[in-house]
């Protein structure tokens, strides 16, 4: 979804905004800010500086009561009708800004829309032109998604993986349609414990930087490949 901020809006890649839902909610109080990580690069979509692009998924699900529960802000936000005015704000956050060493290695894991903070970094990297940056680094991105339907912006990654073919590699996890040799299905962590052994030398390097977005519960999974690596080298942490 590409947002118009005439430019009021500043932002740099990796940083979020907030939404706040038209109405009000059951206690009759205006709806809670909702952040989203913004999915464009500074520069936005259209390469003046005056939109903010998110990605968002539509929350619908059913509780223990057998209710079916709709998310309020990404319901509202996937209902809304081209040209709708929306209540944003910020720009907040510095936690995923991005490294400025442009020979950077940049290893970003993301789960479902988690791929949004990881757009802006790469269309900054392989789609725009800058006086004083030029990304000559590696960026690895790893994706996980449940069905290869629910695959966010393959088509923008291929045009980058043609284009900088030695600075990008994409791999995915498509949990419910593959398997590992070993059968067990294919999560982020099991693609990412097929290339172990080199990303355990990216990571040693000084300047490489490590991301993850996405649900939460990924961290477990990836701390399982990790330690026993660094624990092989004497490293604990």
């Amino acid at each position: 979804m590409v947002f118009s901020t005439d430019g009021e809006v500043p932002y740099k890649e990796g940083q979020s905004i907030g939404v706040v839902a038209d109405g009000q909610d059951k206690n009759g109080k205006p709806h809670k800010l909702r952040l989203y990580s913004i999915a464009s690069s500074a520069l936005g979509d259209f390469g003046d500086a005056k939109t903010v692009s998110l990605c968002v998924k539509r929350l619908v699900y059913t509780n223990d009561a057998g209710e079916v529960v709709k998310g309020v802000c990404s319901n509202f936000l996937c209902d809304l009708k081209p040209g709708a005015d929306v209540n944003i704000t910020g720009p907040v956050g510095k936690e995923m800004l991005m490294p400025k060493d442009p020979n950077a290695t940049i290893i970003m894991l993301a789960t479902g829309t988690g791929i949004a903070p990881f757009r802006s970094f790469l269309w900054k990297m392989f789609f725009e032109k800058y006086e004083d940056y030029k990304f000559n680094g590696l960026a690895w991105l790893f994706l996980g998604v449940p069905t290869s339907s629910s695959l966010l912006y393959p088509e923008e990654f291929g045009k980058m993986k043609a284009k900088a073919p030695d600075n990008f590699r994409v791999d995915y996890a498509i949990s419910r349609e593959e398997t590992n040799v070993a059968g067990e299905k294919m999560y982020i962590q099991t693609r990412m414990a097929e290339y172990k052994d080199e990303l355990w030398e990216l990571l040693k390097k000084d300047n490489t930087y490590v991301y993850m977005c996405g649900l939460k519960g990924m961290e477990k999974g990836i701390d399982e490949i990790m330690i026993p690596l660094a624990s092989k080298e004497g490293s604990t942490g």
